[in-house]
Parts: structure tokens; C-alpha cells; sequence
């Protein structure tokens, strides 16, 4: 008898690995990917408060290349190939740039930056060889548009976004795609803390939204629905390209 899918399932019998699957945007793409029927695995250094339903998650630190490589094996094993990454796992490192100390320059670099390439290189063999793959980084409007006080961020964003159009490029004509998203503010868990913080966080919040075109914050669902495209077949010409998602904040002349 023939597998039965959800109308409109559009990752059907694909598996999808996920970093930074625990919480945020992370989190809301591993949802989204489950609940169209991919086999979903996450990756995350970090336990999840509620795990989700569907997804199979691996205890993994993506700075560190060998724990990357055996939980990419063992997805291997487990489903026979990995049809989808997306390197979403990353941190916010924000520093004046002359009282920057290596330490933090080399953990912004590893985390933002460095990580994504550990898992590319771990899923790249078995797409190459399978002729088929789609790897979504999550890169920033950090990647774009300069913020004062943000140093070394925006460094590594630039660079993720290079990465990106250089890989989607270079194994363009063996069936692989590679794009980025790059989000602008997001209501995740960092920032909903980093308002909670501030002197005034009504204040603060009212500032922030009133900066945007929408006067909103985007949310973390918005960021999965555009990664669920760029996964599905419904993405096959689209390659070596960064799509912003930022409500258009971006086009806006301002500080």
C-alpha cells in the first residue's frame, strides 16, 4: 500500500538536520520541518526545555568538528543520507573593537562562522555522492548593514554569507544549493531577555518596533516558513543567494 502524506507536506521523507534546534529560530524550524513530515535531527549544545514531537536530538557543540562529524554519521546510518542542513546555531558577540580580546574574537568566529562549515563539511561527501542536497545558513542583517557597538559580529555574518554564494557555486552543477536568510530583529528568547533588561523595556520594545517598516517584530516562524522553502524542491533554481527578512528595515536611511 502507498505511504500516505499530509495534503501540502512539503518535506516528505527528507531528512533535515537543524542546528541550534533547542529554542528560537532553531527551534520554530525544526516545528515547521516536522510538521511536514521530515525526519528531523537536532543539534544543539543545549537540552530543550520542551523537546518537539518528530525531531531526534543529538547533545553537540558545532565548534567542535569531530562531535559534528559523528553526529552527521550517525544520522547517516540512521536514515541513509541527509537530504537538508541548516546551520542556524550561533551567538551574539558584541565588543568594542579595540578592547576585543582574542578569546572572544576567536569564539565569534568559531561560533558564527567556523561551526557552519564544520557541519557543511560533514554533510558535503554524502550529498555529493546521492547528486542532491540543500544546506540553508542563517546568517543576519549584521551580514548587510553595519551596527555601531556590534564588532565582531557583523565579521563573521559578512563571511557566512561568502561562504554561502562561494559553496552554492562550486557544487552548483553536482545537484547542490546552498542559500542563506539573513533575519533582522526576531522576538526569541534572547530578545525578549534582552528588553526584560533594560531600564524601560516597554520603552525599549517601542523603540525598536517603531525602527521597523511593519511596526512589528518578526517572529521566529517567519524565519522557518522561508527556510522550509528554500529546502523543498519548490527552491530547485535557487542558489548562491542571501533573502533578508527584516520587515525591509534594511532599506531604510537611518541609524
Amino acid at each position: 500500500m502507498a505511504t500516505r502524506t499530509a495534503p501540502g507536506a512539503r518535506l516528505s521523507g527528507k531528512v533535515a538536520v537543524v542546528t541550534g534546534a533547542a529554542s528560537g529560530i532553531g527551534a520554530a524550524i525544526a516545528r515547521l520541518f516536522a510538521e511536514h513530515e521530515a525526519h528531523v535531527v537536532g543539534l544543539d549544545c543545549n537540552v530543550p526545555s520542551s523537546p518537539l514531537p518528530g525531531v531526534h536530538y543529538h547533545l553537540v557543540d558545532i565548534t567542535g568538528a569531530q562531535a559534528v562529524q559523528a553526529a552527521m554519521q550517525a544520522t547517516i546510518e540512521a536514515h541513509g543520507r541527509i537530504d537538508v542542513l541548516i546551520n542556524n546555531a550561533g551567538a551574539d558577540v558584541f565588543s568594542d573593537p579595540l578592547t576585543l580580546d582574542d578569546a572572544d574574537w576567536e569564539r565569534c568566529l568559531a561560533l558564527n562562522l567556523k561551526g557552519a562549515w564544520h557541519c557543511a563539511r560533514a554533510v558535503l561527501p554524502s550529498m555529493l555522492a546521492r547528486g542532491a542536497g540543500s544546506i540553508v545558513n542563517i546568517a543576519s542583517v549584521h551580514g548587510h548593514k553595519i551596527i555601531r557597538g556590534a564588532f565582531p559580529y557583523p565579521v563573521a555574518k559578512h563571511a557566512l554569507i561568502g561562504m554561502t554564494r562561494s559553496l552554492g557555486i562550486e557544487y552548483a552543477a553536482r545537484g547542490i544549493r546552498v542559500n542563506s536568510i539573513s533575519p533582522g530583529l526576531i522576538l526569541v528568547p534572547r530578545i525578549e531577555a534582552w528588553f526584560a533588561a533594560q531600564p524601560d523595556p516597554e520603552a525599549a520594545r517601542r523603540v525598536q518596533t517603531e525602527s521597523l517598516p511593519p511596526r512589528r517584530i518578526g517572529t521566529p516562524e517567519e524565519v522557518a516558513y522561508t527556510a522550509l522553502f528554500l529546502a523543498s524542491d519548490e527552491a530547485r533554481f535557487i542558489n548562491a543567494t542571501d533573502i533578508l527578512i527584516d520587515g525591509g528595515r534594511c532599506q531604510v536611511y537611518q541609524d
